[in-house]
């Protein structure tokens, strides 16, 4: 692409890094993306309940295996791990959902 529009190719990468960093802001505040010529990109916040769920019940299991006093130190530490990048997805999609739930349905709601 940068021989092709005789561009340095730092610049193309600044412009393409821009816009996913634009998206996944807009991501955060709003419940829909629209990239233009790409497509439209909806939070869907049943999925991400469900989601949030599941990781809440894996990190519990992955909390149980590490109460073992018998556990390989290499394993506890990839435990670890995981949990803490469980604990990165959940906190990413809790303020999302919250926001949703005290937003609230108004529809049907009389003045």
């Amino acid at each position: 692409m940068s021989t092709k529009l005789i561009m340095p190719e730092v610049v193309i990468n600044q412009v393409i890094a821009h816009q996913f960093d634009s998206a996944h802001d807009a991501v955060k505040t709003n419940d829909s993306v629209e990239i233009s010529g790409f497509g439209k990109f909806l939070f869907n916040e049943k999925k991400a309940k469900q989601k949030v769920n599941k990781l809440q019940k894996v990190k519990k299991g992955y909390e149980k295996m590490l109460q073992d006093e018998e556990i390989p130190l290499k394993k506890a530490n990839f435990i670890k791990s995981k949990l803490s990048n469980l604990n990165v997805s959940v906190n990413s999609l809790k303020p999302k959902i919250e926001k949703n739930e005290d937003s609230g349905d108004i529809r049907g709601v009389e003045e």
